[in-house]
């Protein structure tokens, strides 16, 4: 009788917990997904306070944009692991009832001659509608991601996000807006769809100037992959790189002292949490520790150069990132230490979110359902 009862009450759990409801404890949930081009990811969340809470979480590298740059299409075997990992997303976007969603995709599918159609099929095979988004939007979202980790004294503040096809910069000015508002400014963001243009919003807040390169860790290391010796392909890199950025402001004006002043620069990316893990020495990744680090540009360089020695692949596996994103690493990292050495700084935040969470923070202020950072 007691197995029976035992029995009856697990079946009474499991389905408590299938069923839908759409909310955590009362709070709305909310999903947002990022189909990059290595990677897709995927943060289910409720409002909580000033910020969210997260209910449950996806990422896989599904490295839809192999073979991108050589062949201008999405491979069979690419979108096949994509597929496989969207399924998985809305399984759980299902399984948890979540009524507001952003699901977007980005540069793979941008530049894909098959782009459309991989997205149609997405939506015929799982469900889901995944929205195709500008460079602009996908800047915009990183910088609303990061818009907790500005500090109060800075005026200048460049955020960088190194992606898998691309790597979004946007320069901020905010020495005219109250220290106290600028999250919720910074939230309120929007990016002219035209480059170069000088944006001052009604808050005070200036966008000075924004670029999307199209190269990223999985593109770049594509470009350069039949350079063997590690510093070479490394160099060749960052030159590459710095190639593409003539037409940024900042850049044009990159020796002009006001740009140093009260500068600061906050980096989304995987690229730049590995670098911030590995500067603790973590031998098992913790994000508690890496997400709002601090790095000054020494620590950066000299973890930078420890990367492009031989025991390198050893040290990505003690921080549980497989030997196939090793190269990537190195790729980022010759970005890094490009626009290390255009701005230097002593004032690098390194940011563990991205569009997932900007995102989150969007539809969540849009809402109201955040309460204002500061209230009781």
């Amino acid at each position: 009788m007691r197995a029976q009862r035992q029995n009856q009450n697990r079946k009474g759990q499991r389905s408590a917990q299938a069923r839908p409801s759409g909310s955590r404890k009362g709070r709305p949930l909310y999903a947002a997904l990022d189909l990059g081009t290595n990677s897709c990811r995927m943060l289910i969340a409720a409002p909580s306070a000033d910020s969210f809470q997260i209910v449950d979480a996806f990422s896989k590298s599904v490295k839809l944009g192999k073979e991108l740059e050589r062949t201008g299409a999405l491979s069979d075997a690419a979108i096949g692991r994509t597929l496989s990992a969207l399924q998985v997303c809305a399984s759980k976007i299902r399984r948890h009832g979540v009524r507001r969603t952003r699901l977007v995709a980005t540069e793979a599918c941008r530049r894909a001659s098959n782009g459309e159609f991989f997205l149609r099929q997405v939506q015929r095979q799982t469900g889901l509608k995944l929205e195709l988004i500008d460079p602009a939007e996908e800047a915009r979202l990183a910088v609303v991601s990061c818009a907790p980790l500005v500090d109060p004294n800075a005026s200048q503040v460049l955020v960088i996000d190194i992606g898998g096809g691309s790597t979004e910069l946007v320069w901020l000015d905010v020495g005219e807006v109250d220290p106290l508002e600028r999250r919720r400014a910074i939230m309120k963001l929007k990016l002219a769809r035209s480059r170069g243009t000088d944006t001052r919003t009604g808050n005070g807040l200036r966008v000075v100037d924004w670029i999307s390169v199209p190269l990223g860790v999985a593109t770049l290391h594509e470009r350069f992959s039949d350079v063997e010796d590690n510093r070479s392909r490394f160099a060749l890199m960052s030159w590459y790189f710095e190639e593409q950025m003539a037409e940024f402001t900042p850049y044009i004006d990159a020796e002009l002292p006001d740009y140093l002043s009260n500068f600061q620069m906050i980096g989304t990316s995987g690229t730049v949490t590995t670098v911030g893990a590995a500067h603790l020495g973590l031998t098992r990744y913790d994000r508690n520790a890496v997400d709002g680090m601090r790095l000054t540009g020494g620590e950066i360089n000299a973890v930078i150069d420890s990367f492009l020695g031989e025991e390198f692949k050893g040290r990505i596996g003690q921080l549980g990132i497989g030997l196939d994103r090793a190269d990537l690493v190195i790729s980022g990292a010759a970005i890094l230490q490009t626009l290390l050495r255009i701005w230097p700084t002593d004032q690098l935040r390194v940011a563990d979110r991205g569009l997932r969470e900007g995102m989150l923070y969007a539809m969540m202020g849009a809402d109201g359902v955040l309460k204002r950072e500061g209230a009781a």
